[in-house]
């Protein structure tokens, strides 16, 4: 299953009451690799955020296929994170005391006893295909690119339509990074899934299918990439 975005007058204000994001309309076919970009502060980690239903003094309508996410409580918005998105963050977030194969399979940790199995087996599958084969050896000797990898495995491993990445390769060197992105971009068009990638890194746009930016919390140019 695939699913949809349609986000309709969307507002996320700041505990002060300022305006950190406004998108009065925004839709996205399933299965489209869309870069969101802009400068530092411009409200693309809250939009992205936002779309994972993680934001807070946020008013309008998220849905994904026909869930709204603003209408959820916070337990029900963290089941369908669970269930349907993966997340990727540029801090990478690993336990450094455990090995790719465990810190890939920690969604298991979260899922019914009847999935932990299929989990740990698409983590291990997508490792694989990454390049990571280090057995029980622990992360903490990774190097970033490496670790960003793992975090992808992680983040496909309970095999989310949606993928959610933020700056995948801000830690990581050019050769690094373009290797990254290219294995992202070809796991998610291989498998029909949604991507969305906040990055400054022009390198990530062009291998979009489509790329908006964000200025001042608005989103100002939405362009298909040919």
């Amino acid at each position: 299953m695939t699913l949809s975005l349609s986000v309709t007058a969307l507002e996320v204000r700041a505990h002060s009451g300022r305006l950190l994001l406004a998108v009065p309309e925004f839709f996205l076919v399933p299965g489209t690799c869309l870069g969101v970009r802009g400068p530092s502060g411009a409200g693309k980690s809250t939009f992205l955020f936002s779309l994972a239903g993680l934001v807070e003094n946020a008013s309008g309508a998220i849905a994904w296929d026909t869930t709204d996410l603003m209408l959820l409580s916070a337990e029900t918005r963290a089941r369908f994170r669970r269930n349907h998105v993966g997340m990727v963050f540029q801090d990478f977030l690993l336990f450094e005391e455990l090995s790719a194969a465990a810190n890939a399979a920690l969604p298991g940790a979260y899922a019914s006893r009847a999935r932990q199995s299929g989990i740990a087996q698409t983590a291990q599958s997508v490792l694989a295909r990454l390049g990571i084969t280090h057995g029980a050896r622990t992360v903490e000797s990774f190097s970033g690119g490496e670790r960003q990898r793992v975090a992808i495995a992680r983040a496909l491993a309970a095999n989310p339509e949606i993928i959610l990445a933020d700056e995948p390769t801000a830690s990581l060197d050019r050769n690094t990074a373009d290797g990254l992105i290219d294995d992202l971009v070809t796991l998610a068009r291989d498998e029909g899934k949604t991507l969305i990638a906040v990055s400054h890194d022009p390198a990530v746009y062009t291998r979009m299918d489509r790329v908006i930016e964000i200025v001042d919390g608005r989103i100002v140019s939405d362009e298909l990439n040919r």
